[in-house]
């Protein structure tokens, strides 16, 4: 932080394309938001757009508006809307369900479509796609094995020619670390693997390109960096080209051919609605498409370039007090968050609960990892500088040792 000063800070905020988009959100007086990577901030147009669907789309027009106000075809019009944001077609994305159950749909259609019985997992992601992908691999009959997918562990692994799926976090959840999506596929590929990427912790936090990357499928959540709102529904992607061979476990009413004729027998739909099952959130469909409209007024590119303009602003903080980052300080290699490791043993969550106090939120994830996430429609560069204040004035005082930021809460 030694080499910018608040009052330039001041000027790049003047000078930012995305400044305007602050004003589209909710923000509450004397904090500082870092934790956007776990759950986006509110909106200003979410609660009209929900109360609007409420009070009159359900309370006046009732089960009119499954035909005039598009619910019945809401899963297609929202993936439409994160089509842009991920590098995909509008038809190749559906939006309903959640990441776990999405997960569950995309592995299993992809062991059907292989004669292989390997599911390659990533050790050490986040826990609901280890468990998941065990239990989809239990039910199929398949194996779960697990690398490191940032060593030749593997490559070694996909040499041994009996992976039918790969599955990985574009971004690690706790370090940060932001995964070749292009080459690992690629990878993959070469030998005669299929891949399912988590997508996390990086839509709406870098560029990608879904198509061009000849990704097979993947999914993420809308409550973190897509400001959809806690419990949001997840999106699918499926390319096109798999669209006809891909058979999901979970053939629900809503992924049938021909829901209204209400056949006995199944039928799955054309196209990525195959991958639809049950009735969708309406109500959080409205929230969602909030953050959705708000994002469609942002460029890619300008938010990567501010990410990591603020990131190395918080690491260079880091630095100045000698604290370890897991977080890549290679651009190519870093996502949107910077991850602290405390500088003694079960130091990370009181202090973090002490910049919690002084109204800079992030979050806390064992073993003694601190993550910071970066936002860029909404975060301000002096936000950024005054958290790195915070961080080194909480580390060098000591303050973090006071006996009421050693209380675990049950979300951490």
């Amino acid at each position: 932080m030694t080499s910018i000063t608040r009052e330039e800070c001041v000027a790049l905020d003047a000078a930012d394309p995305l400044a305007a988009l602050r004003d589209e959100f909710f923000l509450p007086e004397g904090v500082i938001y870092l934790d956007g990577n776990s759950l986006g901030a509110l909106p200003r147009s979410t609660p009209d757009r929900v109360a609007d669907m409420i009070e009159r789309e359900w309370g006046r027009d009732l089960i009119r508006s499954w035909n005039e106000a598009g619910w019945w075809d809401k899963p297609r019009t929202l993936g439409a809307k994160v089509a842009p944001l991920i590098g995909a077609g509008p038809d190749e994305v559906v939006v309903g369900d959640g990441t776990s159950t999405n997960l569950f749909k995309v592995v299993v259609a992809a062991l059907r479509m292989s004669e292989r019985n390997v599911v390659l997992g990533e050790r050490g992601n986040f826990p609901t796609d280890l468990y998941i992908t065990e239990g989809a691999a239990t039910l199929t009959g398949a194996v779960h094995r697990r690398v490191d997918p940032d060593s030749a562990e593997l490559s070694a692994a996909l040499a041994e020619e009996d992976v039918a799926v790969l599955t990985l976090s574009h971004v690690d959840y706790r370090s940060g670390t932001l995964r070749n999506m292009p080459a690992i596929t690629r990878l993959a590929h070469e030998h005669g693997a299929l891949v399912v990427w988590d997508l996390c912790h990086s839509a709406g936090a870098v560029p990608m390109d879904l198509s061009d990357s000849d990704v097979d499928f993947a999914v993420g959540c809308t409550y973190k960096y897509l400001n959809g709102g806690p419990g949001a529904p997840a999106f699918l992607y499926a390319a096109r080209r798999h669209h006809a061979a891909a058979q999901q476990p979970l053939s629900g009413w809503h992924g049938h051919a021909r829901p209204f004729d209400f056949s006995s027998e199944y039928e799955p739909a054309a196209g990525v609605s195959r991958f639809l099952s049950g009735s969708q959130p309406i109500v959080a469909d409205a929230a969602l498409e909030s953050g959705l409209d708000v994002w469609a007024k942002a460029d890619m590119e300008q938010v990567r370039s501010k990410s990591l303009h603020m990131t190395d602003m918080f690491l260079a903080a880091a630095a100045e007090i000698d604290i370890e980052t897991i977080t890549p300080t290679e651009h190519a290699r870093r996502g949107s968050q910077v991850a602290l490791i405390a500088p003694e043993e079960g130091a990370g969550y009181p202090i973090v609960q002490a910049l919690i106090a002084r109204g800079v939120i992030g979050d806390f994830r064992d073993p003694d990892v601190m993550r910071f996430g970066f936002t860029p429609l909404y975060l301000r560069y002096v936000d950024v500088f005054d958290a790195a204040r915070a961080l080194v004035k909480v580390v060098t005082t000591d303050e973090w040792r006071q006996e009421r930021f050693a209380q675990r809460a049950q979300v951490t």
